[in-house]
């Protein structure tokens, strides 16, 4: 019987960059080709964890190539459908093995050799690294619309994050594995990130144009993860609905009160009736509303009690580790 060959020890990763990877087969090659020199240049030991959401293009055969070119340092994770960008995120983030967690998209539109400014900040001692595009490249409606929506998410959940859309940060050990022990089902990984932190900061970083391809984020998409980030952190959507509501329960009486004494006083008419009409479909509209919105804090309570698993692994492909399976 052959003995089995002795597997030399490797340095345990001081920084990992997890890469979540969803039909990017056009983006891969110039991925490779920028991201691993970048990493080489830090001069540390390190991991790329490229997690497969459900590809149905080439990417997980281009992800194996590169396993073959960079054993040492690639580690796949290929997931059993298409689960979601921060679902894949979170599988990163269970296998990851760095002092430093990185997380980035593969569509280069954060170049990878802005990793560095991150580590750099983390170097100093703070334990999560936000960012804020510079010059975004992205569309009119989209920078408004986003700035829109950071001033409504501080607002109601206190969450300050200048840029929500840029997925390139960094997270200590520490908040990773906190936010490994977190069991929310659906949650804003950066929004955790920064609530966990003691000590945050922001950097700014370049922002370029996709290398190809369009973006995954849809419209809807969106405004989803908007709504899912403040009622997820916040009560204070239901909270301000339950203060209308009175305010406009206190008004109705007065109304009606004021319709009452009209009508003992100038007897029946028929003006005014539209004004009604227009008066009970803003009610009906902000009642809808209000069913909506506790449909959605409701909806996440059903999410929750499932207990479903917010992915599942089809398979983990990386070199073998002395003391570990394969």
């Amino acid at each position: 019987m052959s003995a089995r060959p002795h597997i030399a020890p490797r340095p345990t990763p001081r920084l990992s960059v997890v890469i979540p990877v969803f039909n990017e087969e056009t983006c891969l090659p110039a991925l490779f080709a920028r991201l691993y020199p970048a990493l080489d240049a830090l001069h540390r030991p390190y991991e790329c964890i490229f997690v497969d959401d459900g590809s149905t293009d080439r990417s997980v055969a281009l992800l194996r190539q590169m396993f073959q070119h960079r054993p040492h340092e690639t580690r796949i994770v290929i997931l059993r459908g298409n689960f979601g960008q921060h679902s894949a995120i979170r599988a990163g983030f269970e296998r990851a093995r760095g002092e430093f967690v990185v997380t980035l998209d593969a569509d280069l539109q954060n170049p990878p050799e802005e990793i560095a400014h991150l580590v750099a900040r983390f170097d100093e001692g703070h334990d999560y690294v936000g960012t804020i595009r510079e010059q975004r490249r992205d569309v009119w409606w989209r920078r408004k619309a986003s700035s829109a929506m950071n001033v409504v998410r501080e607002r109601i959940s206190g969450i300050r994050m200048t840029d929500q859309g840029c997925m390139l940060r960094g997270y200590s050990r520490e908040i990773v594995d906190t936010i490994n022990r977190s069991r929310e089902v659906t949650t804003f990984l950066p929004a955790l990130g920064s609530l966990y932190a003691l000590r945050p900061i922001e950097i700014p970083v370049r922002h370029e144009q996709r290398e190809s391809g369009t973006s995954k984020y849809s419209v809807y998409r969106l405004i989803r993860l908007n709504f899912d980030l403040m009622t997820g952190f916040s009560l204070v959507p239901l909270q301000l609905f339950s203060m209308a509501g009175i305010v406009i329960s206190l008004l109705s009486v007065l109304f009606v009160v004021y319709l009452g004494v009209r009508r003992l006083l100038l007897g029946p008419e028929a003006e005014g009736v539209f004004s009604l009409f227009a008066i009970v479909f803003l009610l009906i509209g902000i009642v809808l509303f209000g069913i909506g919105l506790l449909g959605e804090y409701i909806g996440r309570i059903y999410l929750q009690v499932r207990d479903r698993p917010r992915y599942l692994v089809d398979a983990v492909i990386e070199e073998e580790r002395q003391g570990e399976p394969s």
